[in-house]
C-alpha cells in the first residue's frame, strides 16, 4: 500500500510516526514511574502510622486500658486516607476499633503476628503490625547482647490499619488524562510539523511535475522556478535544460515540417495539374477517338444490312470485332468517369436473379468456349432487391475477369442462401491472387499478369468498376484466393419479393422501322453526321440534319417540326447540345419533344451537367441497337415518364 503513496504522504508518515511513538513511550514511562512513587509513598506512610500506633499501644494493651486504646485509634483515624483502625489481642479479640468495621479475622492476626504485612483490595489497603514488648535498658538479656529478644517474644496483640485508595485512584486518573492530553498535543504538533516538512519537500517536486506535464502538453515555454538547493535544485535545472532542448528540437522539427509541407503542397499542386491535364487529355482523346469510331460503327451497321458475299461479310465481321474491342476499352474509361462523377443513381427494385445470371452466362459462353473453359450456372429461382442493371454489370465483369485469367478448367456462377440474404459467387480454377496483392487489384489499370499490356486482357478497369458499383449499391464484396488454387468473388444482396402481375400496355410504336418518323439530327462532324443520317434513313426516318444550333433553328423556323431531337454535345458556335435543346423547347410553336444527346465526353463535370438536365445520354460510339431501343422507349413513353438513367444502361 505504501508503494502507492505520493511523496508528501511518505514524508508526512516518516516525520509523524517516530515523533508520536517517542512521545508515547516518554509519557507512558513518566506516568508509570509517577504512579509507582505514589503507591510506594502511600504504603510507607501507612506503615509508619501503624508502627507508631503499635508502639504507643504496648502499655495500654499490657495493662488492659481499653479507653487509652480507643483514644489512640481515634487519633490515628484523623490522618489522611485512614479508613479504619483496629487493635486486637493475641486471640484476635477486638480491644479497640475506630472507623469502618474491617474483616478482622484471626488468620490475619496469625499471619501478621511475626511482623508487619500489607494487603488489600481494589479500593483499600490493609496494614498489619504486631504489638510487642519494648526492650528495657535494665534487661539482662540486653546486656548480654540479646537485643532481638523482643522480636522473638510473643506478641501482645495486633494493630490492623486500613488505608483508602480513592485518592490515589483519582490521582492516577488525573495523571493518565494529563498524559493523554500531552500525547494529543504532541500528535497534533507532530502532524503539523510533518505536514510543513512534507510541503517543503513535495512542493518543489509537485511544481517540477506540473511543469513537466505542461511541457508534455506542448507548452514548451514553461520553466521551473528554482528556489531550493541540493538535489531539488539539480532536478529543476535538469528539467529546464530538457525544456530548452525540446524547444530547440521542436523549432527545428517545425521548420522541417514546414519545408516538407511546402514541398508536398508543391508536389500536390503539380499532381493536381497533371491529373487535370490527364483528365482533359482523356476527355479530348475520348471525344476525338469516339467521333470516327462512332461514324465507323454506323457505316459498318449500314454495310452489314447490304447483300455481301462471304469474303466481304467476313471482313466486315472482323472490322466490327475490332471496333467493338476499341469501344469496350473506351466504355471502361467512360464507366469510371461516370461513377466518379456520381451521375449514376441506383434504381433498386425486386428482380428475378436467375434470369439475370442466365443472361450473363449466356453472354459469356462463347468466349469461355473459345478458351476451352466450362462455364456453369447453379441458381434456383429466386428474387432479390437491388438495381438489376448495375448488378448485372457487376456479375458480368466478375465472369469476364474469371474467364480472362483462367487458362484451363471451369468457371462457376452459383447462388447460395446466406442467412436472410442471397450470396452470388463467381468461382474459377485460374491462376489465383496472392494475399499481398488482393488489395490492389481493385485499383484502376492494375493487371497482375499483363506486364506486356496485351489488348485481349483489357485495361484493368473491370474490378475497379466492380468495387465502385458495389459501394454505390451498398452491397458486400468478398474475395478468397490463393496462387494456383483459383479465386472466389462473392456479392451478398438482400432478398426481394416477386412483383404482382400487372397488365402490359401495347407499345405505341412497334419495334423495327420508324416509317415517317421526323428526326432532327445535329452533329458538327460531317462524317459522323452523314453516317447517322444514312442509318436513320435506312430505318425509314425523315431526317432533318444540321451542323450547328443556328442552322437547325433556321430550319425549324421554316415550319419543320420534328418528332425527336438527336444532337451531339459539342457543336459549332456558342451553343452546345444542351443549350440547343433548351432553345428548341423554348420555341412557342414547338411542343416539348423527346431529345437525345450523343457525346464522347468522359469529364465528370460534363457528365454531371448532362445528368442534371434530365436529357437522355448516349455515349459514342453509339450502337445502332441501343439507339433504336432508346428511340422506341422515348416515343412509346408518356410525357410524364421523363428521362431516366436506365436508357443509358440499355
Amino acid at each position: 500500500m505504501i508503494e502507492r503513496w505520493g511523496v508528501r504522504a511518505r514524508v508526512t508518515f516518516v516525520a509523524f510516526v517516530p515523533m508520536v511513538v517517542l512521545a508515547a513511550l516518554t509519557t507512558a514511562t513518566h506516568t508509570s514511574l509517577r504512579l509507582s512513587d505514589l503507591d510506594e509513598a502511600l504504603v510507607a506512610r501507612a506503615q509508619a502510622h501503624t508502627r507508631q500506633l503499635a508502639a504507643a499501644s504496648e502499655y495500654a494493651v499490657f495493662s488492659g486500658d481499653q479507653e487509652s486504646l480507643h483514644q489512640l485509634s481515634s487519633a490515628l483515624l484523623l490522618e489522611d486516607d485512614i479508613a479504619s483502625v483496629s487493635i486486637l489481642d493475641p486471640d484476635g479479640k477486638v480491644l479497640a476499633q475506630a472507623g469502618r468495621s474491617p474483616d478482622t479475622r484471626a488468620d490475619d492476626a496469625d499471619a501478621t503476628s511475626s511482623g508487619m504485612a500489607a494487603a488489600g483490595s481494589r479500593h483499600w489497603l490493609r496494614i498489619v503490625e504486631p504489638i510487642r514488648y519494648s526492650p528495657l535498658a535494665t534487661d539482662p538479656t540486653n546486656e548480654l547482647g540479646m537485643g532481638d529478644g523482643a522480636a522473638t517474644s510473643p506478641a501482645l496483640g495486633t494493630v490492623v490499619v486500613e488505608v483508602s485508595l480513592a485518592r490515589i485512584h483519582d490521582r492516577r486518573a488525573q495523571l493518565l488524562w494529563i498524559g493523554a492530553g500531552w500525547m494529543l498535543v504532541v500528535a497534533l504538533g507532530s502532524l503539523l510539523f510533518a505536514r510543513a516538512m512534507s510541503r517543503t519537500v513535495s512542493g518543489p517536486i509537485r511544481s517540477v511535475a506540473e511543469t513537466v506535464a505542461r511541457i508534455g502538453q506542448g507548452q514548451l515555454h514553461e520553466r521551473v522556478h528554482i528556489r531550493e538547493g541540493g538535489s531539488l535544485r539539480m532536478l529543476a535545472e535538469g528539467v529546464n535544460e530538457m525544456a530548452e532542448r525540446l524547444t530547440d528540437a521542436h523549432a527545428s522539427m517545425s521548420r522541417r515540417i514546414e519545408e516538407a509541407t511546402a514541398e508536398l503542397r508543391a508536389r500536390k499542386d503539380e499532381a493536381e495539374r497533371a491529373n487535370l491535364a490527364k483528365s482533359r487529355f482523356l476527355a479530348a482523346a475520348s471525344h476525338d477517338l469516339r467521333q470516327p469510331l462512332h461514324a465507323l460503327g454506323l457505316f459498318l451497321s449500314e454495310l452489314q444490312q447490304q447483300a455481301l458475299d462471304a469474303r466481304s461479310r467476313q471482313i466486315t465481321e472482323r472490322i466490327g470485332a475490332s471496333a467493338e474491342a476499341m469501344e469496350n476499352l473506351l466504355d471502361g474509361l467512360l464507366d469510371i468517369s461516370r461513377l466518379d462523377a456520381g451521375v449514376l443513381k441506383p434504381v433498386p427494385c425486386s428482380f428475378d436473379l436467375q434470369a439475370v445470371l442466365e443472361r450473363v452466362v449466356a453472354g459469356h459462353s462463347p468466349s469461355a468456349e473459345a478458351r476451352g473453359l466450362r462455364l456453369r450456372l447453379r441458381c434456383a429461382p429466386c428474387w432479390v432487391y437491388s438495381d438489376p442493371h448495375l448488378f448485372e454489370r457487376i456479375i458480368s465483369n466478375l465472369v469476364s475477369n474469371a474467364i480472362r485469367y483462367t487458362p484451363a478448367g471451369s468457371v462457376l456462377v452459383a447462388c447460395r442462401r446466406h442467412q436472410t440474404q442471397l450470396r452470388v459467387e463467381v468461382r474459377d480454377s485460374g491462376l489465383g491472387i496472392a494475399e499481398d496483392a488482393q488489395h490492389i487489384i481493385f485499383q484502376e489499370f492494375v493487371q497482375l499478369d499483363n506486364v506486356e499490356r496485351a489488348r485481349d486482357k483489357g485495361l484493368g478497369l473491370g474490378l475497379a468498376i466492380v468495387r465502385r458499383l458495389v459501394d454505390l449499391l451498398g452491397l458486400r464484396l468478398e474475395l478468397r484466393s490463393a496462387p494456383g488454387r483459383g479465386s472466389m468473388f462473392a456479392v451478398t444482396l438482400p432478398r426481394g419479393e416477386p412483383p404482382s402481375p400487372l397488365g402490359i400496355e401495347e407499345n405505341a410504336r412497334a419495334l423495327g422501322r420508324f416509317d415517317g418518323l421526323r428526326v432532327a439530327l445535329v452533329d458538327d462532324d460531317p462524317l459522323a453526321c452523314r453516317a447517322m443520317h444514312d442509318l436513320l434513313s435506312s430505318w425509314g426516318c425523315a431526317v432533318i440534319s444540321a451542323a450547328s444550333a443556328d442552322e437547325l433553328i433556321a430550319q425549324l423556323e421554316g415550319g419543320a417540326i420534328p418528332d425527336i431531337l438527336l444532337t451531339d454535345l459539342r457543336l459549332r458556335g456558342a451553343c452546345d447540345g444542351l443549350t440547343l435543346i433548351e432553345r428548341v423547347h423554348a420555341r412557342p410553336a414547338t411542343r416539348r419533344l423527346p431529345a437525345i444527346v450523343a457525346s464522347g465526353e468522359i469529364a465528370s463535370e460534363t457528365l454531371a451537367r448532362i445528368h442534371a438536365s434530365g436529357v437522355q445520354l448516349l455515349h459514342k460510339p453509339v450502337r445502332p441497337a441501343r439507339l433504336r431501343a432508346l428511340m422506341h422507349r422515348l416515343l412509346s413513353a408518356s410525357p410524364a415518364a421523363g428521362a431516366t438513367d436506365d436508357a443509358c444502361r440499355a
